[in-house]
């Protein structure tokens, strides 16, 4: 199965939370399955860092690639296919940064790992 990480399930992987539900924590560890982290998620982790509203333990330029590759999490590039799809999603959401995971999802027949529950209004597979 090809996995789309949301960026608050990347950083509760990262730190080892609690929050991560059992189901995705499985599924994030099954070697079977590919792992994804759009770099639209890299985007919103270092934006909010920078804006002070997302404490992180090293700097994002660092911590997200180092975090990813020891986590065996592929980086998923935003293309131009994804962001004219994700401007014409119906709007249900209005996280520009969770449009574009749900446009990558459809587009590349990905599951989304997250517990945002407005994800499942859309074509698109998530599980918690």
């Amino acid at each position: 199965m090809k996995l789309l990480i949301d960026s608050c399930t990347f950083l509760w992987i990262a730190s080892g939370s609690s929050r991560l539900s059992k189901s995705a924590a499985q599924l994030f560890m099954d070697a079977d399955n590919e792992r994804y982290l759009s770099s639209a998620s890299a985007w919103e982790i270092a934006i909010k860092s920078s804006l002070g509203r997302l404490p992180l333990p090293a700097r994002a330029a660092s911590y997200i690639p180092k975090i990813r590759e020891q986590s065996g999490v592929a980086s998923l590039p935003v293309d131009e296919e994804a962001a004219l799809l994700a401007a014409n999603l119906p709007d249900l959401h209005a996280d520009p940064f969770d449009r574009m995971l749900i446009a990558q999802a459809i587009l590349h027949g990905m599951t989304i790992l997250s517990p945002d529950s407005v994800f499942e209004k859309y074509p698109v597979r998530t599980i918690w």
